[in-house]
């Protein structure tokens, strides 16, 4: 039996070939060649100082639109030019500061107060498939940030995320949709502001939540971090009145007539409270870290803004230390998975091999009683024309003529051709494997 030898990962490689080879295929490719992450890999090419293609490189690139790549930098005295596996990883160059030109504060240009992913976004929100009172937002488009309010409190959500974002790129920690040749998942973020058992959010309790069909991410390092803002619900009593459902401590019920509330009864739903609550997850499948931060009596979430960015950078050690354990995680499962398939494969050659046996008795079984019944017709047709050979009176050309019209009838009765149609079992399945 042939067997494919399985290509073995390369054990380093030297900088200027690296520079080559990450503008020459995608990332993600040339980490699977190397059996890494493809985060390493970017560890690996921010120690020694090579450039990567950007976001949307490889897009742009299949329509011809792509931007030049960098030249590879200069080594310096002391950097670390190559890469070799087991080799621990150098710190990478830190990156050229550029000083600003003192300029009069008057000719400074104004850095603008609104996140390049919240400009013009306000329309798209509003533009919902419900745009009913005390509901979330649900909009047509799906590419926005992943931020869920109702129609009343979007000015402050879009506020509160417009800090979040600034001042993580203001420390150099982007903030970006996933992108799109990477799989990330957004995880479920719970919306109720007190935790509850049961979940009765919605008109009628069927209401969905919107959510964006990609994450919105930051990186730290090189680790992707998800980010949800989500307006909070509370459970409220509701009373339908005058045809629909309004809260029981409006201004409308309490002003209600006595004959008004006959027909009336209440129910619990939880709807938008106007507070809100941050959550930062790793959108990496298999590995479950989040945090989160809500409005409370004490400190709004624009107050805890520092703290937030704080704790996001952080969690680059936590987070690499969960990834790591999650490939090796993978590999043994990767590695059972193989087996079990293995085992699966060769209990199916094992039936499959049965069958054949199993179908080939069968055959011959048919073919031993189509053999005694073509035997026992031929035996038939010699007594009888043995008797007839005794026969010596008129009956003989009638007898001789229905003789020989019975054997027209029954046709050829040859019991080797029986045999030579039988298969073996050999030749009806053949084993993949060797049998002891």
């Amino acid at each position: 039996m042939d067997t494919k030898s399985t290509p073995t990962a390369p054990s380093g490689i030297a900088r200027d070939d690296l520079y080559e080879r990450v503008w020459a295929e995608p990332i993600n490719h040339l980490a699977e060649e190397f059996s890494v992450s493809h985060y390493q890999l970017a560890r690996i090419c921010e120690a020694l100082n090579v450039p990567r293609p950007p976001a949307g490189y490889w897009q742009k690139k299949a329509v011809g639109k792509e931007a030049p790549r960098p030249d590879l930098p200069a080594a310096l005295p002391g950097d670390q030019v190559r890469w070799d596996r087991g080799t621990p990883l150098s710190a990478p160059p830190p990156k050229r500061v550029y000083r600003r030109l003192d300029r009069k504060a008057a000719d400074r240009a104004r850095r603008p107060t609104r996140h390049p992913m919240l400009i013009g976004i306000d329309e798209s929100f509003r533009k919902s498939r419900a745009d009913e009172e005390n509901e979330f937002l649900r909009p047509y488009k799906y590419l926005l940030p992943d931020i869920v309010t109702s129609a009343d409190h979007l000015p402050a959500a879009l506020d509160i995320a417009n800090e979040i974002y600034n001042a993580l790129d203001q420390r150099g920690h982007r903030v970006m949709f996933a992108p799109a040749d990477q799989e990330m998942r957004r995880i479920h973020v719970d919306e109720q502001e007190v935790p509850r058992k049961d979940r009765k959010y919605g008109r009628y309790q069927t209401g969905s939540i919107w959510s964006p069909r990609r994450p919105t991410v930051t990186y730290i390092g090189s680790i992707p971090v998800g980010l949800v803002l989500t307006e909070m619900t509370e459970r409220v009593t509701m009373r339908y009145l005058d045809g629909s459902y309004v809260r029981e401590d409006s201004k409308l019920v309490r002003s209600a007539r006595p004959w008004q509330l006959t027909h009336s009864w209440t129910t619990e739903q939880d709807l938008p409270c106007g507070r809100f609550r941050f959550v930062a997850y790793c959108p990496l499948a298999n590995i479950d870290w989040s945090a989160n931060w809500q409005d409370t009596q004490a400190a709004d979430l624009k107050s805890l803004v520092p703290s937030i960015v704080a704790r996001l950078q952080g969690s680059e050690a936590e987070l690499s230390a969960l990834i790591v354990a999650e490939e090796k995680a993978a590999a043994r499962r990767r590695k059972e998975w193989a087996e079990a398939h293995e085992r699966y494969l060769r209990e199916e050659d094992r039936k499959a091999v049965e069958r054949a046996l199993a179908d080939s008795k069968g055959q011959l079984a048919e073919i031993m009683e189509k053999w005694a019944a073509a035997t026992a017709v031929e035996r038939f047709f010699q007594e009888a024309e043995m008797r007839l050979a005794k026969i010596d009176d008129e009956r003989r050309p009638d007898i001789e003529a229905r003789l020989a019209l019975a054997r027209s009838t029954l046709g050829e009765q040859d019991p080797l051709r029986f045999l030579s149609e039988w298969l073996a079992p050999q030749e009806r399945y053949q084993s993949k494997y060797p049998r002891a």
